[in-house]
C-alpha cells in the first residue's frame, strides 16, 4: 500500500511543531503516575478503590479485589448500580490465557419490536421500566468470584454493604439525583431512597440528563440543591440495597453450613437472587411501575465465560470482547492502522487526526451493521471483520485529504469464504439513520453518544489481572420494588429495522449489542497493558488513542490518560435514536489554530472540550521491575490505590 504522498510528507515547520505538541503531551501530568509492587486498585470513585484496597490488605487477589470494587461502585450510582450490566477481561495466570465475562442481560419475554411499535416508539425507551434487560452485574460478580477468586461472598461484599448502610455521598451523584430529580419522583421506590427529603424542598429540579453523561456540564458546580435528593457529604442510606445485599451473603452462608463448598455457596447465592425471593421481588416490583421482566426471564438468563478476539499490533496481542459490544472495533481500527506510518505523522497532528478519524468510522461502520448477539443466529462474520486482508481493503478507501461522510459497512464475508446474507442492506444504510437537527435533539445525540459507565483495573503480584467496564441502572433509575435495585436502561441499544442493524433486532431472550469494552494486552505472551474507560461511543475512540499514545509515542500510562484525544460523532449513537453526525469531532481547546484550520479545510465541523481524553484508567506492567505503573486519566473522579 502506497503510502508517500506529499499528504504524508509534512514540512520542516510542521515536524517541528508536531514535536512540540507530543513534548507538551508528554510534560508534568496532573496525577502522578501510581507505582505499585504488591497490587494495584483503580476504578472510577476514590471510595470504590479503597474497597478494593481493603479485599487486597485482607490477602485477596486481584479477582476478588475487582469484585469489592464492583460492588461499591453499583452501590454508589457511580453510573451504574446493581441492576445493570457486567463485562470483564481477565489475565489467567497459571492458564496464561485471558477469559471473557458475558454479563449482559437480555430483553424480556415480552420485548418485541410489535411491543414497542404498538406504543409508539420507534425504539425502545432509553429511561423507565421499559428500557430495561435483566440484571447482569450480579450473576457477574457471582461468577467472576466462584470461579476465579479466593474470597467468601461476605468478604468481598462487607464494603459495599457498609455503604448501603450509609455512606458520605460525593458531590457528583448528589447533582446527579438533582437533574434527574423529577423523573426519579415518578417512581415510587426510586423516590423514596433517592429523594429522601422531597417533601421538604422544593420539587424545582432544572433539566433532565437522561443518561449518565462524563461530561462535564456548564450548571453541574452551581446548582442548589433543592430537589429533594441528598446532600453532598450527606450519609445516603439506601436500606432495602443493604437488605438484599445481606440476604445473598444469608444465602452463601447456609449453604457453607450445609457442607457445600466455597464455589457452591456463591452460586447458592447466585441462586437466590436469579431464582429466589430476590428474582420474585424484583420482577413485581418492576412489573409493578409497567416493566416487562418476568421471574422466568430472570431464571433463564445466565453468564457465559467466553473466549475474547484478538489482534496483532507490531507484535502486542490486543484482546477484547467479542461483538456482542463494541470492542472489536478498536481491534479492526489498529488492522487498519497498522500499514500507516503514525508515528511519522506526529502526534495529533492534522494528518494523524484525519487517519485515525477515517479509520475510526470504517470500523464503527461494521459496528453498527454486524455487530449482535452471537447467541442468536445468524453467525455475525467475525472472522472477516478481523481479517488483515479485509483491514487492508478497507484502509485502501481513507481519502488522504478529506472526510468522507458516506463511508459505511464493508462486506467481509469474502474473507471467511462465505455469502453476505444481509447484502440487500447494505446500499441501503447511509439512508436509515437520522442528524440531529435543533439545540435539543443534538444535546440529547451528544449526552447518549458519551454516556457514561465506570472502569475497574486490578493486578496483582501472583499474576492475576482484571479489567471491567460495568454499566446501566444509571441516575435516574427505576427502583425495582423492595429490592434497592436499579434497573438497567440497555434495552435503547437493540433497533426494530433490520436494515439499521440486522443482527442486533430486538428479539425475547436477546442481548442487545452494548458499548462496555475492557481491554488488556498482552506482549511475549505476558500481561502488557490493562485499559479501560467510560463514554458511551467515545469508548473504543479514547482507548484507541491511549494504546497509540504508548505504543507508537512512547507515553507513560499516565501521560497516556491524560493526554488529549478528539472523538468523532459519526459513528451512529448506541443510544436514544441511533443517530449521527458526519464529519462532527470534538478536540481538545488547546488543540493550536493551524490545526483546526486545517481540520475545517478536510470537511469537519469543530466541537471543542477541556479535557477530552475521557475517564481512563489502566495498568503497565513494568517487567524489568516487577512493578506496576497505574494511570488514572483527571477527567472524572477517578482514583487508585497501590502497594
Amino acid at each position: 500500500m502506497k503510502r508517500n504522498s506529499s499528504f504524508l510528507r509534512p514540512l520542516p515547520v510542521t515536524l517541528f511543531l508536531v514535536g512540540a505538541l507530543a513534548a507538551t503531551a508528554a510534560a508534568q501530568t496532573q496525577k502522578p503516575v501510581l507505582h505499585g509492587k504488591h497490587w494495584m486498585a483503580i476504578t472510577g470513585k476514590p471510595l470504590g478503590a479503597t474497597a478494593g484496597a481493603m479485599i487486597f490488605g485482607q490477602g485477596g487477589n486481584a479477582v476478588d479485589a475487582a469484585c469489592a470494587m464492583l460492588g461499591a461502585t453499583a452501590t454508589m450510582f457511580d453510573a451504574l448500580s446493581w441492576g445493570g450490566e457486567t463485562q470483564a477481561l481477565i489475565w489467567h495466570p497459571e492458564q496464561k490465557k485471558v477469559i471473557g465475562i458475558n454479563a449482559l442481560g437480555v430483553a424480556p419475554s415480552g420485548a418485541t419490536p410489535e411491543y414497542f411499535r404498538g406504543q409508539g416508539m420507534d425504539y425502545p425507551p432509553a429511561v423507565g421500566p421499559l428500557a430495561a434487560v435483566t440484571p447482569g452485574t450480579p450473576g457477574g460478580l457471582l461468577t467472576m468470584l466462584a470461579e476465579y477468586g479466593t474470597m467468601s461472598l461476605a468478604q468481598v461484599l462487607a464494603p459495599a454493604i457498609q455503604m448501603a448502610d450509609g455512606y458520605p455521598i460525593e458531590a457528583s451523584t448528589a447533582r446527579a439525583i438533582q437533574r434527574g430529580a423529577d423523573r426519579i419522583a415518578e417512581w415510587p421506590y426510586s423516590r423514596r431512597t433517592l429523594l429522601p427529603h422531597r417533601d421538604a424542598r422544593s420539587a424545582s429540579s432544572g433539566p433532565q440528563d437522561e443518561t449518565g453523561n462524563y461530561w462535564d456540564r456548564e450548571d453541574s458546580s452551581t446548582r442548589d440543591f433543592d430537589a429533594g435528593g441528598p446532600l453532598p457529604g450527606e450519609n445516603f442510606r439506601q436500606p432495602e440495597l443493604a437488605a438484599t445485599l445481606r440476604k445473598l451473603v444469608d444465602a452463601e452462608a447456609e449453604a457453607l453450613a450445609g457442607g457445600q463448598s466455597r464455589k457452591e455457596a456463591i452460586y447458592a447465592a447466585y441462586d437466590r437472587f436469579y431464582k429466589g425471593d430476590i428474582a420474585e421481588e424484583f420482577a413485581r416490583g418492576a412489573q409493578e411501575q409497567g416493566g416487562l421482566i418476568t421471574t422466568d426471564d430472570l431464571a433463564n438468563w445466565k453468564v457465559h465465560i467466553e473466549e475474547p478476539v484478538s489482534t496483532n499490533y507490531k507484535g502486542i496481542e490486543v484482546y477484547k470482547l467479542t461483538h456482542w459490544v463494541q470492542g472489536p472495533v478498536l481491534l479492526q481500527a489498529l488492522n487498519i492502522l497498522e500499514p500507516f506510518d503514525l508515528k511519522g505523522m506526529g502526534y495529533n497532528s492534522s494528518r494523524y487526526i484525519h487517519t485515525l478519524y477515517q479509520a475510526i468510522s470504517l470500523s464503527f461502520a461494521d459496528r453498527d451493521f454486524y455487530y449482535g448477539d452471537p447467541y442468536f443466529p445468524p453467525e455475525e462474520p467475525i472472522r472477516g471483520l478481523l481479517s488483515k486482508d479485509y483491514a487492508r481493503q478497507r484502509g485502501a478507501l481513507i481519502r488522504e485529504d478529506r472526510n468522507d461522510p458516506a463511508i459505511g459497512p464493508g462486506d467481509p464475508y469474502p474473507f471467511q469464504g462465505g455469502e453476505n446474507p444481509f447484502a440487500e442492506y447494505l446500499h441501503r444504510f447511509g439512508g436509515t439513520s437520522g442528524t440531529p437537527t435543533t439545540e435539543d435533539e443534538r444535546q440529547q445525540f451528544l449526552d447518549g453518544f458519551l454516556a457514561g459507565t465506570t472502569s475497574i483495573q486490578a493486578a496483582d503480584a501472583s499474576g492475576w489481572v482484571v479489567s471491567v467496564t460495568p454499566s446501566g441502572g444509571w441516575l435516574p433509575a427505576v427502583l425495582a420494588g423492595e429490592t434497592g435495585i436499579g434497573l438497567s436502561q440497555r434495552m435503547q441499544s437493540f433497533v426494530l429495522d433490520p436494515a439499521m442493524n440486522p443482527y442486533n433486532v430486538l428479539e425475547p431472550g436477546k442481548r442487545p449489542r452494548a458499548t462496555l469494552t475492557p481491554s488488556l494486552a498482552l506482549k511475549d505472551g505476558e500481561p502488557f497493558l490493562s485499559f479501560a474507560v467510560q463514554g458511551g461511543d467515545g469508548q473504543d475512540q479514547n482507548l484507541l488513542q491511549f494504546f497509540l499514545n504508548v505504543v507508537e509515542f512512547g507515553m507513560n500510562v499516565q501521560e497516556a490518560a491524560e493526554a488529549a484525544n478528539f472523538n468523532s460523532y459519526q459513528p451512529r449513537s448506541s443510544f436514544g435514536a441511533h443517530e449521527s453526525e458526519p464529519g462532527s469531532m470534538l478536540l481538545n481547546s488547546k488543540v493550536p489554530e493551524w490545526i483546526r484550520d486545517e481540520l475545517t479545510g478536510m470537511g469537519y465541523s469543530l466541537r471543542f472540550a477541556p479535557r477530552t481524553s475521557g475517564p481512563i484508567n489502566a495498568i503497565w506492567f513494568d517487567r524489568e521491575h516487577g512493578t506496576f505503573w497505574g494511570g488514572s486519566s483527571q477527567h472524572g473522579e477517578d482514583y487508585g490505590v497501590a502497594w
